[in-house]
Order: C-alpha cells, then structure tokens, then sequence
C-alpha cells in the first residue's frame, strides 16, 4: 500500500520511516519548475531579493507542462531529468524545500544536502506525461510567466504516484537497489 504525502507539508516525521524503492501517493500542492525558474530562483536569493513563493515544506516538481488541449486542466506533465537542477538544489534545500519530484540519479552532493535537510528526493515515471496530466486537477502560473512551459507552476494533484530514491534516513533506490555505481 503507497504511503501518502500531503504538500505542502505539516510535519517532516512523515518521511522518518520512507525507504528506498517505496511507493508514495501525494496530494495537495506541488510547485512546478525547469532549469530557466530555478536559474531566476537562485539569483533572486544571491541578489538578497525574496521569492516569489515560500519553498517552506513545499515539494517541487521537476516538469514543463505543456499546453492544455481543450477541456483539460494541463497538456503532458511528465518528470524532466532531475540532474539538471542539481546545480540550484541545495541552496533551495536551505529555503526549507521539503521534496523534489523528478526522474533520473541526483549527484552525491544533492544526495548528502537531502539528508542535511532532512528532505526526500521521490522519482516519477518518464515518458508517462499524459497519464500524469490526469493527476493534475487545477494548475496555474504563479510567476516568470515569461518562460511559457518553464515558469514557475503550481499544481493541484491527487494521487499523484512516485517512488522514494532518496529518503532523509539515507540510501539510494538507484544506487543500492538497483545496484547502479
């Protein structure tokens, strides 16, 4: 049975008993980005300039939805490779980033600042983007509307399934798991 995650969060004791390669269900609200969003993220708070949103306890989704065809909340939303944000993430982790949602290894330092912050990386499923747009029950742009599909999102979702990589207590679904080194 997945275990159920609801974001944002009221409480990281949710995560103490998550474990590589375990299924979670979330719920609630998912803040949405691409490499473009995460570049404005971490200048704003190089420049000492505020967010536009609080990262407190939220989880972010590494995608860039495409357009809604008609009568749909979102186009495909589909994990974008996670690697990628490595670069921004733990600075974002340090803003009290609860979760990143994405697909693919993260590098050993993201890894190790997940723990730090007592954080979860979780992975969805590539190439699954229009199963997952049906997970999405409202979505609106909430800043860099500029950058179409890459701007910053944020997500209503229900029963949006991933998996558990990288738990605060430790381990890599990847890496241990699976066996990857």
């Amino acid at each position: 049975m997945p275990v159920e995650l609801h974001f944002p969060l009221k409480d990281r004791q949710v995560f103490k008993d998550l474990r590589p390669g375990e299924e979670v269900l979330i719920f609630g609200t998912l803040l949405a980005a691409r490499d473009a969003t995460h570049r404005r993220l971490v200048e704003r708070l190089k420049a000492g300039q505020p967010l536009p949103v609080s990262l407190q306890n939220q989880a972010l989704y590494y995608v860039g939805p495409t357009p809604a065809p008609p009568g749909k909340v979102i186009g495909a939303a589909g994990p974008t490779t996670s690697y990628r944000m490595d670069a921004y993430t733990p600075i974002l982790l340090e803003q009290g980033l609860a979760a990143t949602i994405g697909k693919g290894l993260r590098s050993l330092p993201v890894v190790e600042a997940l723990r730090r912050h007592q954080a979860v990386y979780l992975a969805t499923f590539g190439g699954a983007g229009a199963y997952l747009a049906q997970r999405v029950k409202a979505a609106r742009v909430v800043a860099f509307p500029g950058l179409g599909p890459e701007a910053l999102w944020e997500l209503e979702v229900e029963a949006f399934p991933a998996v558990v990589i990288n738990p605060p207590s430790g381990g890599d679904y990847y890496r241990e798991v699976l066996q990857w080194r």
